[in-house]
Parts: structure tokens; sequence; C-alpha cells
């Protein structure tokens, strides 16, 4: 049993200790549910985002020499390393990926692609996947746990998803690659100076470049580190280490990284958050707010509306107070728009972010009465900033109102059911798989906490896309 005292090992030395003594007999069913449910959102979003422009451009950059591993959304195969990079960013293109409470970002999205990577390179199975999966899981939200103290890490501008995520791909990348603790201690010594991310980029491609980079990122410090490259011991600790340099002297806390691993396993509680919307998840208590409001009233017509207020948790308000938004990407990031779709149609799809749907007229005439404020409700978590407020003042002079303290999805306590889920996977993988391929991957997916089929043989599945 490893002690506070112990501490003086270094902090990536007693992750590594805990990652490789994780086994897949050991996990709890829900984990490897979650896993699953995990595997099924990603590679769906992975696949829907494949045909966007950033992981499109990544691509003929690239130019990528030939390699074993898959392409999603193409027959294309390439270099570990390269299908680890484009399809990391393709996870996130749509924004329609999950994310994690203690890690403060997307945490599957990063995993999944440098896992398919890695799986199909050295030809493991689905269950070691999971069992990577979860381990990457925990790490990143242990580490998570430690510099999202107040959310200061995020705040002060960095990208969770990527600045953290490098860790757990590293970990899960160690894992299921069999590296001893040794190397897995090295892997996540070497992703210190691997760890990258600015907000300041959110709503171009660039975020979703964060995933693919990071996903590239983390697989190469597992292999670097099979191979022997070292990193310094204390690189988390020194002064000039991680945490000192990314968060700042008393702004994080080293033993929250070690308390009760695996007691419950983070991906079963509170577990990921999963998006119903495909758009960034700060929007989605106010989608949900607006939605309530119209199985009550019905969908609404713009002249019926005088104003709408929003309110929303200054957390997310920041990059979501965009009541104009520029392009299909930055209508993702913004509160006003999602309304206004959520009370004009009665849902928010993938449609409503492509081909500068934002344009519509009837939404632009909209848009200047919605006036987006701060929420601060009385059952307001700053520790979990999702909740919302919604009023809509009609012509009539009717005043509508509604709240929502926590979006379906948001933790594995209110979780939407999985048939939904696997019905949003039908519904991304349709866009470039065959109907055959689809009903095929849905099938597997649906058993792979009970399959020990291979990575490669679920990757073939993935190759059948439409001519």
């Amino acid at each position: 049993m490893i002690q506070e005292g112990d501490w003086d090992m270094g902090i990536a030395k007693i992750l590594a200790q805990r990652l490789c003594a994780t086994q897949y007999q050991n996990l709890p069913d829900a984990a490897l549910y979650w896993g699953k449910v995990a595997l099924m959102d990603t590679v769906g979003v992975m696949l829907a985002g494949s045909q966007e422009s950033a992981p499109q451009i990544l691509r003929s950059v690239l130019s990528a020499a030939p390699g074993p591993c898959l392409l999603l959304g193409s027959t294309d195969r390439v270099p570990c390393l390269e299908a680890a990079l484009i399809n990391g960013t393709a996870a996130h293109a749509l924004d329609f990926d999950n994310t994690a409470a203690h890690f403060a970002g997307h945490i599957s999205a990063v995993m999944v692609p440098a896992l398919l990577a890695a799986g199909e390179s050295f030809d493991v199975s689905i269950q070691s996947l999971l069992l990577a999966h979860s381990v990457g899981f925990e790490v990143g939200c242990r580490i998570g746990r430690g510099v999202n103290q107040g959310l200061y890490h995020s705040e002060k501008g960095w990208h969770p998803t990527s600045t953290l995520g490098v860790f757990a791909v590293a970990a899960a990348c160690a894992r299921l690659l069999n590296l001893t603790e040794a190397q897995s201690e090295q892997a996540l010594l070497i992703a210190t100076s691997l760890s990258s991310g600015i907000k300041a980029n959110f709503g171009t491609m660039t975020k979703p470049l964060h995933v693919g980079e990071c996903a590239r990122a983390g697989l190469m410090a597992a292999l670097l580190a099979r191979q022997g490259f070292d990193a310094h011991a204390q690189a988390f600790e020194h002064p000039q280490g991680f945490f000192n340099l990314y968060n700042g002297p008393g702004h994080y806390d080293v033993e929250a990284v070690n308390e009760d691993w695996g007691n419950p396993f983070d991906v079963v509680t509170p577990g990921a958050s999963y998006k119903q919307y495909p758009c960034c998840y700060s929007t989605h208590a106010a989608i949900e707010a607006a939605l309530m409001l119209v199985r009550e009233h019905g969908v609404f017509d713009a002249e019926s509306i005088d104003t709408i207020e929003t309110f929303t948790p200054a957390f997310g308000l920041a990059y979501t107070n965009r009541p104009q938004p520029h392009s299909d990407l930055d209508a993702k990031f913004s509160v006003q728009y999602c309304v206004v779709k959520a009370l004009l149609s009665g849902q928010v799809v993938l449609e409503d972010f492509e081909e500068n749907a934002f344009l519509d007229p009837t939404v632009q005439k909209l848009l200047p009465r919605v006036n987006s404020q701060k929420y601060t409700g009385v059952m307001f978590d700053p520790q979990d900033p999702f909740d919302a407020e919604l009023q809509v003042t009609l012509k009539s002079g009717a005043r509508l109102h509604s709240k929502v303290d926590r979006p379906l999805g948001r933790t594995s306590a209110v979780p939407i059911p999985f048939e939904r889920l696997r019905a949003k996977f039908e519904n991304c993988a349709a866009r470039v798989l065959t109907p055959e391929a689809v009903a095929q991957a849905a099938e597997l997916l649906s058993l792979a906490d009970k399959n020990a089929g291979s990575v490669r043989a679920f990757t073939a599945i993935l190759a059948g896309v439409r001519g």
C-alpha cells in the first residue's frame, strides 16, 4: 500500500505503479460498460468529424507515408503517430465528444485515436483497449484533481483537454502496450514536455488540433519510453516542472492526485459527460431549458418572441457569449445561437452547424433579441458550472421560464439511455460508412465489453466507407 510519505518517490512513479497494477479482471463491470460507451461515442464523432476541414487540411499537409493504421472516413492507412494526430483532430472537429468533470476537458477524444492506432500497430484486443481507456481516464482525472483546484488551470487560459490529456494518453498507451513500471513512469515524465494548448484558439480549427497533437504526443511518449527514452524524475514537482509552470505555486494540490485510486474509478463515478448536441457543452443546459419550453408550448414562431434571456455560469459564458457567430465553428460556441435554434426547431443537430446555417434569415432576425447574462442561481455549483436558466418574453406579454440544474448525460448518475447513444453513433457513422458497416460496427461496439476481438478486426469494419 502506498503511503503519503512515499510521494518522495515522485508522482510519475506512483502513478506508474498504480496503472501497471490495474488488471482487466479487477475492473468493475461499470468501468467496462462506460469504456464501451466512450469507445462507441468517440468512434462515431470521429467518423463524422473526419470529413471536416481541420482533419482534411491536416492530411493534405502531412502527406504521410503508407502504414498499418486506418484514417477513419477513408480506406487510407498511415503510420501510427500520424493516424493518432489526424484521427484525434477528427474526434474533436465537431465538438460532439465526451468530457470529464475532474479532468475539465474532453478525455476520450484524446485517448481513443491513440489507442486505436497503437492497437492496430501491435495487434491488441478490444478488451485491452477498454482496460487502457479506464487507466488513462483515471490518470488524467487524478492529475486534473491536482491542478483544477478552483478551475484555476483552465481560467489561466490552458486547455485541459490537451495540457492534461497528454498524461491520460501516455498512461493509456503505456498500459495497452504492457510497458513496465519504469517505462510507464518515463512515459508520463516525457509527456510533461509535450503538454500544450491555449483557450484563445477556441472556436477555430486549432482547438481540435489540440486533441490530435495530444493523442500523437501521448502515444509518442509511450513509444519513446518503450525504447529507453528518459526524462527528469521530478518533472512534475520540480520548481521548473509542470505544476509550478502551468499553475504556479499555491495553485495545485499534489495530495489530491493520490486520493482513492480506483475507489471508485473516475470513469464510473462521476463518469464522463456525454453530448446530445454537437456544440460546446457549456451551451447544453441552456439548450435543454429551451427544449423544455418547446415541449410545453411547441416550437416558437420568431415573430411571437419579444426577448430571450439566458443565464449561464461565468466560466462557460466567457467563451460562449457570442451574440453574432461568424462561422459554423463559431456558432458551436454561441449560447445565443444554440438557444434560438432550439426554440425555433425543437432540436439542435449536426446540420445546424453546417453550410452557414447560422445565417438563416429567421435566426438572424431573432439573435439581436437574446441577452445572455451570468448565472448565479442558488443551486449553482462553482466546481461543476453547467446550470442554466432561460426566460422568454413573448410579444403578448407572457413570460416563460425554465431551469436546468444538470443536462442529461452530465454524469453517470443522470445517464443518456444506451439506445440513444447507439442512435447517435449510427447517425454519425452513416455520414461516411455503408449501411452494412454501420450495422456491423454498432453491433460490435454494443458488445465490446463482452467481446475479446481484435482492434484490427474492428478497424477493418470501419474501412467500409461509402463509394
